[in-house]
């Protein structure tokens, strides 16, 4: 099933379960705003290429819209789309002052020079400065983004505007009003989603058995703060393929085997193992924090794990979440697991805002309280209604945007 469609029927579920009237259904459905720019830049070799990009605004009910930009072949309108709804979704469960929003460029960054993304970086951003702004919408690192690019946006933006502005985009270098604790804030609230999981299992992390499809970002450092605190990592993977080992990996090791640029496949003492293969490893935890769409219906009634936590966005489709509750298989939504990285980016934006910088302990401190409320809310009504936590964390989060709505009205 396409991204947007998965999204969307997830969506009608949880309206159904609300009963709101079909206008606010139908507000609800579509993003606010939808921008398609052609991106022209000249090439090292000389030649013109022209790229697509995007960025959709899904909703501004609650405060200025904010989300990521991928840079990714595969980019394309229906997957920002779905994707800026979700980060709706997202940032009115975690009761931050944002709508959802989403951005990309369809390209390959892997075979392009630095000089080339940085050339695509800004006309890009001079395509869309109308549509941003810290008030207007808040760009952020997402797929083949970083920090090196939220530098050259903020510096687009701020030359064209005539002043340094700071609040543009979050997740920036820590000299150019970055937030510590940014780069590693989507992993360590995975990090923590782990911990609240195993406390329903009647688990303590040491000794706890992890299977993590994705050694990104986000997927490095989940594995890496839980084996640090004694789990068992037993699997791994990236898009090339996986490794096992029922004793455990040293994720640490592994960390900078994969930093000297080498491939997880040569790690020693390990087997090789698929993507596929992966996410039917028995382990008490399974992270998906790959891409969207990799626990189908297909495969659903093979996992093994007693609780899934989604580090990426949508890697479990509407089919595969009614398999898995019927199998007793609990899952840990994407607005909720992978929630640290907007919460820190809000972090990021709050102390922009002031020209005030916090410490990292307080901010690791700040992110922990926020996402084991939130994760205590969505279980108790969970528990209460009967319910998946999914339908629980999408109920929260879509009744605070539309009672929001209800009390702004309907201009003009």
């Amino acid at each position: 099933m396409p991204f947007l469609k998965s999204v969307l029927k997830q969506y009608d579920l949880v309206i159904d379960k609300l009963e709101l009237p079909d206008g606010v259904r139908e507000r609800l459905r579509h993003p606010k705003r939808s921008l398609v720019v052609s991106i022209p830049i000249e090439m090292d070799s000389g030649a013109i290429k022209v790229y697509k990009g995007y960025r959709v605004q899904h909703d501004i009910t609650l405060g200025p819209s904010k989300g990521g930009i991928r840079y990714h072949p595969n980019v394309n309108l229906e997957e920002v789309t779905a994707l800026a709804m979700l980060m709706s979704w997202k940032c009115a469960l975690m009761q931050l002052p944002y709508g959802g929003a989403k951005g990309g460029v369809c390209c390959n960054p892997a075979v392009m020079t630095l000089k080339e993304k940085e050339r695509l970086t800004r006309r890009f951003t001079s395509e869309i400065i109308w549509a941003i702004g810290p008030e207007e919408d808040i760009p952020a690192p997402d797929m083949n983004t970083n920090m090196q690019t939220m530098a050259w946006m903020m510096d687009t933006y701020s030359m064209l505007k005539g002043h340094t502005s700071l609040g543009v985009v979050t997740g920036k270098p820590l000299v150019l009003g970055g937030s510590l604790g940014r780069e590693e804030g989507t992993g360590r609230g995975v990090f923590y989603m782990v911990g609240e999981a195993a406390k329903i299992m009647g688990k303590e992390l040491k000794g706890l058995t992890v299977a993590v499809q994705g050694f990104g970002n986000v997927g490095s450092t989940a594995a890496r703060l839980l084996f640090e605190q004694g789990s068992n990592v037993t699997a791994v993977s990236n898009s090339k393929g996986g490794i096992y080992n029922k004793n455990g990996i040293d994720i640490e090791s592994l960390i900078q085997h994969v930093s000297e640029n080498k491939a997880i496949a040569d790690f020693p003492n390990v087997e090789i193992i698929t993507n596929e293969e992966l996410l039917t490893i028995d382990c008490d935890v399974l992270i998906p924090a790959s891409i969207e769409g990799q626990i189908t219906r297909y495969n659903a009634d093979k996992v093994k794990a007693r609780m899934i936590v989604e580090g990426a966005n949508g890697p479990t489709t509407p089919e595969a979440d009614r398999i898995l509750c019927d199998r007793g298989v609990s899952v840990i939504p994407d607005i909720l697991a992978n929630s640290g990285g907007v919460v820190i980016s809000y972090f990021e934006w709050v102390q922009d805002l002031q020209f005030y910088f916090w410490k990292e302990n307080e901010i690791q401190q700040r992110l922990k309280a926020i996402m084991t409320d939130i994760f205590s809310s969505v279980l108790s009504m969970s528990q209460e209604k009967k319910i998946d936590m999914r339908m629980a964390a999408w109920i929260l989060g879509i009744s605070r945007i539309s009672e929001a709505q209800e009390l702004r009205g309907l201009y003009p």
